[in-house]
């Protein structure tokens, strides 16, 4: 597949089910990780504008950095700590409708407003998390939950 995107607008369903299939042709022959994080992450925040996109993966007892798009962000996050380590120690999608409600949260960007974290399995094993941030609150539903979940399972990690 080209390396470009078809943007859709419309109701967030209609632009899901737009870019899945286009994610599939992106993955579709490619082994890398890195590169198959890195386009997913790249195709989330050049359809929908969120503020940032990224992985992160378990190495030891900490969570790192590994491909996003958007701002700099935190390096390492602790099992249990923030957003994204309150996913890896649950093992569930968190939706969170106001950062500054979540108790712990790590503000790696004070434009952050509402974020949702996917966790990712290989084997039954929870070995990271996509992590998604928006500059608006009460951004992400079960729409949102449904569609990311589906996503991260086309990624052969």
């Amino acid at each position: 597949m080209a390396e470009d995107l078809t943007i859709v607008s419309g109701q967030k369903s209609e632009q899901y089910e737009s870019l899945i299939p286009q994610i599939k042709g992106l993955l579709e022959g490619e082994a890398n990780l890195i590169a198959n994080m890195g386009n997913v992450a790249a195709a989330l925040k050049e359809q929908f504008g969120w503020l940032w996109v990224g992985f992160y993966l378990v190495k030891g007892d900490e969570l790192v950095l590994g491909p996003f798009q958007g701002p700099v962000a935190c390096t390492r996050i602790k099992k249990g700590r923030g957003v994204c380590g309150s996913c890896w120690s649950q093992g569930k999608t968190l939706i969170v409708p106001d950062v500054e409600k979540f108790p712990g949260h790590i503000a790696c960007s004070s434009l952050s407003k509402s974020e949702i974290v996917i966790p990712l399995y290989k084997n039954s094993e929870l070995i990271g998390v996509l992590d998604v941030d928006s500059f608006e609150l009460n951004k992400f539903d079960h729409t949102d939950q449904k569609y990311l979940e589906q996503i991260v399972g086309l990624i052969q990690f």
